[in-house]
């Protein structure tokens, strides 16, 4: 298993010109982990993805923290649903095709 690489929140502000606080305050959410060692803030590069949705909404669609809030959770409702709608299609047709 390929180690999780890990960015300094530094360089990620830099590199999508966002503030440090807007980023903690999204971990402070919990949409966005942050992970500490020997006082340096980094983020796992698997949670680029996540942020740069987060960041569109906030600079292009001008949505605030709370709208941001309710989006994240509405959007892993929806992909819970989705998986639990896949899971009984595949129930389903397991049984109809007995």
């Amino acid at each position: 298993m390929e180690a999780n690489k890990l960015i300094r929140i530094e360089k990620v502000c830099l590199s999508y010109s966002v503030d440090v606080s807007f980023i903690q305050s999204l971990n402070e959410l919990g949409h966005i982990e942050l992970i500490l060692e020997k006082d340096v803030h980094y983020i796992p590069e698997k949670q680029l993805k996540a942020l740069e949705s987060f960041l569109y909404f906030h600079t292009e669609l001008k949505i605030n923290l709370e709208g941001i809030d309710a989006i994240a959770h509405l959007l892993l409702k929806n992909e819970h649903l989705q998986n639990e709608l896949i899971l009984l299609q595949n129930k389903l047709s397991f049984y109809t095709h007995k």
